[in-house]
């Protein structure tokens, strides 16, 4: 129930004064930066983890998780806001499960790991990755979070070395949804058939009927395929992302 009670203070549709605008300008520029720098250093440019030098020095991660507890959605924030704060809350609870677990060779390793670890609000409400995913962030009507939010896994969406905001994200979602429809380890396109992340198929209610997730593909994939094509779905490699 405090779940959904959170979901809807995110969506309940508030007006806000110049105070409050100047406010959520001031958490995108600054809550999310030290999510950022730890990106770059710790993740390159094709999404490998440095999970072996990152778990040195995992103090700075733990600071951010426990500031985004400090500072969770308020009435003010937008739509866009919300999508930062949760999908970047989701990739750094992700990135601290693997560092207190490491070294591992996959993230199923783990018992329950999408259950396990939480982020714990004020008022005594807390979030697994499972409820920030399926609780919150699906709720968005937003299919391109699937490709924004990381498992740790190669056939996972790719970990951007940057941090998400709610400035650019945008931008930021078109760019993930492209990189990866268009990364053949994830999916391959030809005219006749496509054959698809299982992602497609897990999350399939988000991105509509086959028609919808057709035209949904054509939008992003560099490469023209039949409106007919026949459809499979690849297997998943849940190897670590390192």
């Amino acid at each position: 129930m405090k779940n959904l009670i959170l979901v809807v203070l995110i969506f309940s549709g508030f007006t806000f004064s110049k105070f409050e605008t100047q406010k959520i300008i001031s958490q995108d520029k600054g809550i999310h930066s030290s999510l950022d720098m730890l990106l770059q250093k710790y993740v390159d440019d094709k999404g490998n983890v440095d999970y072996k030098n990152w778990k040195k020095n995992s103090s700075d991660l733990n600071k951010y998780i426990k500031l985004l507890e400090q500072k969770p959605p308020a009435p003010y924030f937008d739509k866009n806001d919300s999508l930062a704060y949760f999908i970047n809350a989701y990739n750094a609870i992700t990135v601290k499960l693997i560092l207190d677990n490491y070294p591992i060779q996959n993230i199923r390793d783990i018992k329950d790991p999408w259950d396990t670890i939480f982020l714990e609000l004020p008022n005594d409400e807390s979030l697994t990755l499972n409820d920030i995913e399926h609780k919150v962030l699906r709720k968005m009507n937003e299919p391109r979070i699937h490709f924004a939010i990381n498992c740790a896994s190669a056939s996972c969406p790719q970990l951007l070395n940057e941090a998400y905001r709610a400035s650019k994200i945008p931008k930021q979602l078109d760019a993930a949804a492209k990189l990866f429809i268009n990364d053949t380890t994830k999916n391959q396109i030809e005219y006749h058939k496509i054959t698809l992340s299982r992602i497609f198929l897990w999350f399939s209610k988000d991105f509509g009927s086959k028609k919808e997730r057709i035209t949904f593909i054509q939008k992003y994939s560099d490469k023209d395929f039949n409106d007919q094509a026949k459809i499979e779905y690849k297997k998943y490699d849940w190897s670590l992302n390192e």
